[in-house]
């Protein structure tokens, strides 16, 4: 059996802020059954893997509200209105880490598919200087970490990396590094 596509009949925005809108869709089945899908809209994501000369893996550890738990994460964020993936992967790395570096892409995913349109890009960057450029965010406050890939992956079998942007992300780009 092929597969087909739905057909989008119309748009509506519930909610929009700085970072997402929460949207309606009404739409039309293949079959020509009409129904409604709500999501989460954005302009995507993006996360950086830095890595130093010696091989240790920039990550930082910082207080997540919705869970009261603090976390450790690759540095990324939302792609704001004016950026696009590539300059937000930039201005998160520096932003975060203080660092700046030659930049590789390395793949994307969508982190939760059923609810929103996101896309993350992933990026690897290697050649990390200090950043003049560095600025941190009003509302962000990090610790910065430095690991081993196969510390990272003992973090994550413990449960002491738990944030799935970076588990994702971490999984397209392992077999990069030596464990």
């Amino acid at each position: 059996m092929e597969l087909k596509r739905w057909k989008k009949l119309s748009t509506e925005i519930k909610f929009s802020n700085f970072w997402w809108s929460y949207r309606v869709d009404k739409y039309l089945l293949p079959d020509g059954k009409e129904g409604e899908y709500h999501y989460a809209f954005t302009n995507g994501s993006a996360f950086v893997i830095p890595v130093k000369e010696d091989g240790k893996i920039l990550m930082v550890k910082q207080y997540r509200y919705l869970n009261d738990r603090f976390s450790i994460e690759f540095p990324g964020g939302g792609v704001k209105k004016e950026n696009n993936h590539d300059a937000e992967a930039r201005k998160e790395l520096i932003e975060e880490t203080g660092f700046d570096g030659d930049m590789e892409y390395a793949g994307m995913y969508n982190p939760y598919n059923g609810v929103t349109n996101e896309i993350c890009k992933v990026y690897i960057a290697r050649n990390l200087k200090p950043s003049s450029a560095y600025k941190k965010d009003d509302s962000e406050e990090f610790e910065l970490l430095e690991f081993l890939p196969s510390e990272i992956e003992k973090m994550i079998v413990n449960n002491e990396i738990y944030d799935g942007m970076t588990l994702a992300s971490w999984a397209l780009v392992k077999h990069k590094f030596n464990i």
